[in-house]
Order: C-alpha cells, then structure tokens, then sequence
C-alpha cells in the first residue's frame, strides 16, 4: 500500500500537525517519505523550487520529510479572495477562478490530475502521508469529493480520523462522522487519533474503550496537548483577533517592543510574522480595530488575497487613519506584499478586485498596476546590509513615481520594495526569516520607535526554531501513538471486515461490511 489519509472532524482539528509528525517520525526512521493534499483551500501558500505555488502546510509538511517542497505534494490549491470564489491553482499554476458551484464541475477533471500525482508520489517513495481537508463527513460535498473520501476511494488509503478534544465532544465528534460516512467509505476508515489532550490520560479510558466498542476501531493515541508547537498555522482563522502570536520570551535588554498586525479579512502568508513573534522581548499581536495602535510601536501590514477590498476594510473600521497617525509620528510602518501594495498613493487594479484606481494609503511614494499573469519567484538580494532571501507570490507591480529608495538590491543592481523615513514595504514573503536582516529591521524599528532599551537577540535562529517544532512533532508521534498499527495501515491497507455504523433518532446498530 505505502500511503495513508489523515482526516480530521473539523478545520483546525490537527489534521496538517499530525501528517507532519508521521512524516517525521518515519523520515527519522530512515524511510523516504512524501507529504500529500488533493486540494487545500488557504491564503497560506509559498514558491517551490520548481516554480509553482502550494499551500505552506505541505511545504512545512516537505520539510517534516527533509526534502524540498513541490507542486507534486499539493496538486490543486484554492485561494478564497471573496465569500463565494476562489482563484484556482492547479499543479503550481492559475487555472482560473471558481465559484463554489462552477467548482464542482471541474472536480472530476481535478479528481485525474490529483490520482495520478498521487500515484507517481507513490512509485518514488516509500511512503506517502496524506492530508483530507475538512471534514470527511461533508455530506453535502460528498458526490464530488477530491480530498477526503473521494480520494481515499480512488487510492484505496486507510484513513485515521484526527479530532481535538481541546473543542469538547470529541467522542461525539468521532462517532458522529464514522456514522455519517457510507457502507463503502466506512470500510476505509481504520482508527482515530484524538488530539491537543490536557491532563491524564488514564481518564479517557473509559472512553476510548466505549468508543472502540460502538464503532470496531481503536483509538490509535493520545496526543497530549503541546504549549510550544504554534509557528506555521494551516489557516489564518488559528490566529486569534487582539491575541499575542506564539509564546514571546521575555527581552534581552530593558525594554519589549510591541508590534500589531492588522488581521485583515481575506490576510494571506499571515505566517510572515512568526519569525518576529520568535524574538525574545517582541510581542506580536493581531488586531481588528484601531485603539489597538494606540500603544504599538511598529505597525507590519500583512499580505492580503483581496487587497482593494482589505484597503477598504481598513478605512471602515479606522485602521487605515490610525496607521497614517502612527507614521505621521514618525513610528514604524511595515508592508508586506498586499500590505505593501497599500502604502502606495494608487493602486490600479483590473484584474483582481477589477474596480479600476483606487487611492492606497499614501505612505509610500509608488503606484501598484495588477498584471493578469501572477509573478512567482524565489529571489535573493540584500538589505539592510545583510543578504536575503524571499519568495514572491502577486499581480501587483510596483512602479515609483520618484526618488523612493528600494528596501531590496537585487543582485543586478535593480531595487525591490521601498522605504522612506519610518515607512518601508516589500513584496517579498518569508523577509523576516533571515535572521541576520530581521535583527538588524528589528533594531532599526525600535530606535524609529524610541525603545532605545530593546536589544535584538544574537543567538535566535528561526530555521532552528522551526525544525525543533518538527522533531517535537515526531517525538509526540513516536510517543503517544500506535506505530505499530500506524505501520500495518501503511504496509497492509485498510483492515479487513471493519464494521458499520449506522446511527438515527438514538438507535445504533452495527453490522459487518467486506473490506
């Protein structure tokens, strides 16, 4: 068999961490390992090295296996800009937009192009993780599923079911969703994993024994909830409003600095300020209203799917006057790719929101044109004195209008980005995690804010940071879950005579199915 399918209860029950935990654990074991998502659905994305574009959760996920990341590992990505339509990304590529009907039409289409990536993951590696998305028991989805059992029915993959007991109702949540399923889609459905558990285990044996009783399958582990794993969220939602991101460590010198990122509502690569957060003494928080300004001393503007429509936003809810106070002040102003595009005096755009010119924020001296093909790269250049790396996900183009010097000299001598007195922008993505450029912005916002008692850390290294979150990911697994049966799964395929659920008005009964 060689792959399994990790599905979870819910968004946000786990399901991405506990494929990049397997992952980890059986990279560490010594096998070749391939993480894998049909279709993901997340603003959240990042350049390959074969120049394509994926959800971040399987680049993370990649680097879980110690391999680069690829367009084969995410086949079809969604990228919501509105309430009802989603640009398409098809093996790297935009291939249109969709609504959440004109979408179903081309599942089917979709459905080849993910069996037969899978497939070709399957012939290279020893084993390949899966990742559904959502809920399996979508019923409303069902018929034209691409990512949960629709996948699994294809492929022929075992699925474990992730639910995190943190939500409350977990054994209603497990048992509802293995009722809801078919004969057919049952038979695949081999065990669960409950997830993000506080306290002792010892008490939930009762209910892990009554659970494996209604249904035929075990509980495969315990995951226990874990206070440091927080960097590099699947979705932008995990954020919270007005919440601090990660867990600040206190400040090396005298003084924190505060930072507030506006949470936007379509935010896309809201992960770029984790390597801030990972500074000792720097406190990063989301924030949705304006008071929020009042006290921050750097203000980073994030990256936006709905740019016109964030700027607009902005204005609404009095962010935008708040954040021109704060540089009017002479304090801190960072942007980054829709955030960027905002600090401009126009921006001219007929292709995403395609509402023609509209005023930016006029903190930068700049116009932003949207081109119909979006740039993807993964340049390299130098700022601040330091040399950096980036990745470009956008179809904006910056254009100067005057002498506004670039934040980024690329080594052609040409310039990216801007920055002018206390404001600066760039299109590039994962800026700040070279550490020797996030030290020295660091230090550069904190004089502009006068904390002349903060001192940026020498010894932080994010890339250390994050690989220590992913051996924590594989220690969990080895830990608390069944690896044994983890291992059958994967050598052996589904479990044979798995029985049925079936579930209505109170009454359960269960009969046997073939496997």
């Amino acid at each position: 068999m060689n792959a399994l399918l990790v599905a979870g209860t819910t968004s946000d029950a786990g399901k991405s961490v506990v494929t990049a935990g397997i992952c980890r654990w059986l990279a560490r074991s010594g096998a070749r390992v391939a993480p894998f998502k049909a279709q993901n659905m997340s603003n959240n994305s990042v350049v390959t090295p074969d120049g394509g574009e994926i959800g971040r959760a399987q680049a993370v996920q990649a680097a879980a296996c110690g391999i680069e990341p690829s367009v084969r590992f995410n086949p079809v990505l969604l990228k919501p800009g509105s309430d009802r339509q989603s640009q398409v990304v098809v093996l790297g590529r935009v291939a249109g937009e969709v609504t959440a009907m004109s979408y179903r039409e081309r599942k089917a289409a979709l459905l080849e192009t993910v069996s037969s990536t899978l497939d070709d993951l399957r012939r290279d590696y020893d084993h390949v993780i899966c990742e559904g998305a959502g809920s399996p028991a979508e019923i409303n989805l069902r018929a034209s599923d691409i990512a949960n059992m629709g996948l699994a029915q294809a492929a022929r993959l075992p699925v474990v079911v992730v639910g995190d007991i943190d939500r409350g109702g977990v054994f209603a949540q497990l048992f509802g969703t293995l009722s809801l399923l078919d004969a057919a889609d049952q038979a695949l459905v081999a065990g669960f994993v409950i997830n993000k558990f506080r306290g002792d285990p010892e008490l939930l044996r009762p209910g892990l024994d009554q659970l494996r009783a209604l249904t035929g399958r075990p509980v495969h582990g315990v995951l226990p909830w874990a206070e440091d794993l927080w960097l590099d969220a699947e979705d932008s939602l995990s954020y919270v409003a007005d919440g601090v991101v990660g867990r600040p460590a206190p400040p090396r010198g005298g003084q924190w600095l505060r930072v507030a990122v506006p949470r936007l509502p379509r935010i896309s690569n809201a992960t770029d300020v984790e390597a801030l957060a990972a500074e000792p003494g720097v406190a990063v928080r989301f924030v949705t209203e304006p008071s929020r300004l009042s006290d921050a001393d750097l203000v980073v503007l994030p990256g936006s799917k709905a740019t016109v429509a964030d700027l607009a936003w902005l204005r609404e809810t009095g962010l935008a006057e708040a954040i021109r106070e704060h540089a009017r002040a002479g304090l801190p102003v960072a942007g980054i790719c829709g955030g960027f595009q905002m600090l401009s005096q126009r921006i001219h755009d007929e292709v995403e929101s395609r509402t023609g010119a509209v005023d930016g924020l006029g903190l930068l001296d700049l116009e932003i044109d949207f081109a119909p093909d979006k740039t993807l790269a993964t340049p390299r250049g130098a700022a601040f004195g330091e040399a950096v790396a980036g990745y470009e996900i956008h179809h904006g183009v910056a254009v100067r209008r005057g002498d506004l010097p670039p934040l980024v000299t690329l080594p052609d001598g040409e310039g990216e980005g801007g920055i002018s007195g206390p404001v600066l922008g760039t299109h590039w993505h994962g800026l700040f995690e070279n550490d020797a450029f996030r030290r020295e912005f660091l230090t550069w916002a904190a004089l502009r804010a006068g904390r002349d008692g903060f001192r940026a850390a020498e010894d932080t290294v994010f890339a250390d940071i994050r690989a220590a979150q992913l051996d924590l990911l594989g220690d969990l697994v080895a830990r608390h879950l069944d690896t044994d049966a983890l291992r059958r799964l994967l050598d052996d395929g589904p479990p044979k005579g798995l029985p049925q659920v079936r579930a209505s008005l109170g009454q359960m009964s269960r009969s046997s199915v073939s496997g």
